[in-house]
């Protein structure tokens, strides 16, 4: 293991595979060094945490169809597709700017990054969408 103020990544380094989440106690703990490698980790969280949600709000959606008239439900199964072509592209572009950032910063820092922090900025993507999903009426 490389020391973490390091520029570059030790001699023999391996990206780590997605998903990699390492628990230190009992593992070595996986580092990302480039920032190829934090662009794509950030993004792929980002992408199957976006997914995930957005296929619980279309089963959501759909169980508001049940005891419905059949004419309903002709077109209902469209909604999952839709969702998730949504989450797709939201999570592409969030992942990708915010992995760009954090690479960016860490990079500037000259720091190593945990597999977490992908894993984190995942569902803090997640929850500033579901935040910015609702009006807000008035101020403080």
């Amino acid at each position: 293991m490389g020391n973490s103020w390091s520029d570059t990544a030790p001699e023999g380094y391996i990206p780590p595979r997605f998903p990699s989440l390492s628990w230190p106690p009992y593992e070595k703990p996986d580092r990302l060094y480039y920032l190829s490698d934090i662009v794509r980790h950030t993004t792929l969280w980002t992408l199957s945490i976006f997914i995930l949600v957005h296929l619980g709000a279309a089963g959501l959606a759909l169980t508001m169809h049940l005891g419905k008239r059949w004419s309903n439900w002709k077109y209902v199964w469209a909604v999952p597709i839709a969702y998730t072509l949504v989450a797709g592209s939201e999570a592409v572009l969030s992942g990708s700017i915010v992995g760009l950032i954090l690479g960016a910063v860490y990079r500037s820092g000259s720091l190593v990054m945990s597999t977490w922090v992908p894993f984190t900025w995942g569902w803090i993507n997640v929850l500033v969408l579901i935040i910015s999903s609702f009006s807000i009426q008035g101020g403080l």
